[in-house]
């Protein structure tokens, strides 16, 4: 009874085959019996030993001849000198060498050298970090490209707003820009390329004058992402010092708040980022200082008069009452045969 027991109990176990497989390495084989090397073997010794045997097998060399006692024909050649390759190409890596003779010493650990194997087969063959830097970098000239033509866009439709044109010519004009004396002779242009130059000196003019914010703003190199990440732990490190300087000054020593910690603060409750509160009018944020937002309590009454006057605009627009008249009648799950 005992002896059945032990009998089931090695059959049940993972049977290691002496660490050899069909699917890892050079198979049922031994890599340095295929090279007919030793385990002590340097490095030029196994590849002096490839280099020989790969002339020797070499499917080219047996065209329709006997493979020298390993077969007959060209497939036996060709199956040997596979066997050969990968049997070069796990020795000839320290690492991979390294976990084949872990394998021929502990061949009952079977499950990770399956790990081993295909975990370095499967490994991409570029560095990771390489591919990471290059993805950044077109990410980032993407980035740049793309916001200088949401610039350029807002620059042409500003030269197109009559308001904006007319005091761009004004302006132009007291400079001196468009009040050229007429060329003549060789130097003389057509109306054509007097018209674009003009038009150039109006977009100029406006990309001076006119501080564009939010998203239509002229793109600056440092805020694309490879400098973001880039400057990443500088911008780590001037929060910290900038919060030590806020928990200082304000909590622990208990001073009143400035204008830019005031509006801070009624950013945050705004849920806004700095490019969309920069874009508000002027006039806007002396309303919020005017009105104390950056007390919680005047805040909240605030937002409970922006959404009471939200609903009266909405009450009162055509498009809102054609909408709550057809969900009221009809509604998005009743079959009609209305057109409209």
């Amino acid at each position: 009874r005992w002896a059945l027991c032990l009998c089931l109990c090695a059959a049940l176990l993972p049977r290691p085959a002496r660490g050899l497989t069909d699917r890892l390495y050079c198979g049922r084989r031994v890599c340095y019996e295929v090279l007919g090397v030793n385990r002590q073997a340097s490095k030029a010794e196994i590849a002096r030993a490839y280099r020989q045997l790969a002339r020797q097998y070499h499917p080219d060399r047996y065209r329709g001849e006997p493979a020298g006692g390993e077969g007959s024909g060209a497939q036996a050649a060709h199956e040997k000198f596979l066997l050969i390759a990968a049997a070069y190409e796990t020795l000839k890596d320290e690492e991979t060498r390294k976990d084949y003779d872990y394998m021929l010493d502990h061949p009952e650990e079977y499950y990770r050298h399956y790990y081993h194997y295909y975990s370095r087969r499967l490994a991409p063959k570029v560095d990771v970090t390489i591919v990471i830097l290059v993805t950044v970098c077109a990410i980032s000239v993407f980035q740049f490209f793309s916001w200088w033509s949401s610039y350029n866009e807002a620059i042409n439709y500003l030269a197109s707003v009559p308001k904006y044109r007319i005091q761009a010519t004004e302006i132009a004009r007291q400079q001196g820009l468009l009040n050229k004396t007429k060329e003549k002779g060789k130097n003389r242009r057509s109306k054509e390329e007097i018209r674009e130059e003009e038009e150039e000196i109006i977009k100029d003019i406006i990309k001076n004058k006119i501080d564009i914010k939010g998203g239509y703003q002229k793109p600056k190199i440092y805020d694309i992402l490879l400098f973001q990440i880039i400057l990443a732990p500088f911008y780590w490190c001037k929060y910290i010092v900038w919060y030590c300087w806020w928990i200082y000054c304000f909590t622990i020593k208990g001073q009143e708040y400035g204008v830019e910690e005031k509006l801070y603060i009624i950013r945050r409750y705004m849920k806004m980022s700095q490019s969309q509160f920069d874009s508000l009018e002027d006039h806007q944020k002396e309303t919020f200082l005017e009105r104390q937002l950056w007390i919680r309590e005047n805040y909240e009454v605030y937002k409970r008069e922006q959404e009471e006057e939200l609903k009266k605009k909405m009450a009162m627009d055509p498009r809102w009452k054609r909408y709550r008249r057809w969900m009221k009648n009809e509604g998005p799950g009743r079959l009609t045969f209305i057109d409209d």
